[in-house]
């Protein structure tokens, strides 16, 4: 665990939400984006987390969401992109804080650069939502379920067909 005898997993993980502090200050300064922070549940019997929104002001760019869990984080991108860093904090999987930081740091930048594609499908079964990132150093792939009122909400929204989010503006100088 980091090479320190007794560290425990949140001592292992705190570089984590100190990269993730200083990411979120620059962008707050780099971009036009409102920063929200507030404490919100991540489910619904889930206590409740620090959470810091960069909301950019231009509305066809994506938000990002990062919730400051124990041991690490969990992100949002747009509307479905949803990861969490570790994906595990056991220490046979022992992901590496630096290597998580970096991912974090990479997939926000395709974020930025408008590198997030997402859409709702329909299916005989439901529907489903799907979200690409594409950028440097990443070009991924996720979909899962959605509730028919997700579903509905995510039409009436634009989401039926797909949707590129724009790049982030920057601040003048």
């Amino acid at each position: 665990m980091d090479g320190k005898p007794g560290a425990t997993e949140t001592d292992r993980f705190a570089t984590l939400h100190e990269a993730a502090e200083i990411l979120l200050d620059e962008l707050s300064e780099r971009y036009l984006v409102e920063r929200r922070e507030s404490k919100e549940p991540l489910g619904l019997d889930d206590a409740l987390v620090r959470t810091v929104r960069l909301i950019p002001r231009m509305p066809t760019a994506a938000p990002l969401a990062v919730h400051f869990t124990e041991p690490g984080l969990a992100v949002r991108f747009g509307r479905w992109w949803a990861e969490s860093l570790p994906a595990c904090a056991c220490e046979t999987c022992d992901e590496d804080p630096a290597i998580l930081a970096e991912r974090l740091r990479i997939h926000t930048d395709a974020l930025i650069e408008g590198g997030l594609w997402e859409r709702v499908r329909r299916g005989l079964s439901g529907s489903w939502f799907e979200t690409r990132l594409i950028g440097t150093g990443v070009k991924s792939d996720r979909e899962g379920p959605l509730s028919a009122a997700g579903a509905r909400d995510a039409r009436r929204g634009g989401f039926a067909a797909a949707i590129q989010w724009a790049p982030w503006q920057r601040r003048s100088l």
